[in-house]
């Protein structure tokens, strides 16, 4: 995903390692952990929600929307000749 080599894996724990110290790199590194599972999680459940929904719009049969359309057409037919009445 990253395409991260050994060095720059190496590199990152050694600034780490300075920048956080020895005693608490365990804890940073276990809540590092949790952060990024839980964005696992969200990401993985937004990915699935989505795809139900597309599925579910893909699983319209064509003649309904078909028929839908020419309800609208035949509303249009209904609203066309009042709208002519009230102009006489």
């Amino acid at each position: 995903m990253f395409d991260i080599g050994l060095q720059e894996l190496i590199i990152i724990f050694v600034v780490a390692l300075l920048v956080i110290g020895p005693e608490k790199l365990p804890e940073f590194s276990r809540k590092l952990g949790k952060w990024v599972n839980e964005i696992k999680k969200g990401v993985q459940i937004a990915k699935t929600s989505m795809e139900a929904e597309y599925k579910e719009q893909l699983s319209v049969p064509e003649n309904s929307m078909k028929s839908d359309a020419e309800e609208g057409k035949a509303d249009e037919k209904d609203i066309v000749p009042e709208a002519k009445e009230g102009k006489a």
